[in-house]
């Protein structure tokens, strides 16, 4: 059920990228920082958790070897 919402989320934070790369250079120049300072890193965060967040909930919630 996260992966399914990590990937909503994403493509939906994904959108307004192709507003931005396939619009006019002096159309998107407001939304420029909008989307650098808010759409990108959300986009980045759930794609990294996406494709490596198996490994990185292994790093916070390590378990003891003598668990292991």
């Amino acid at each position: 059920m996260k992966r399914i919402i990590l990937r909503w989320v994403h493509i939906i934070f994904g959108l307004p990228l192709i507003g931005l790369v396939y619009s006019a250079s002096a159309d998107t120049e407001p939304y420029r920082p909008i989307f650098q300072y808010f759409f990108m890193p959300v986009l980045l965060i759930t794609g990294l958790w996406m494709w490596k967040g198996h490994w990185i909930e292994r790093l916070i919630w390590k378990k003891p070897a003598s668990e292991a």
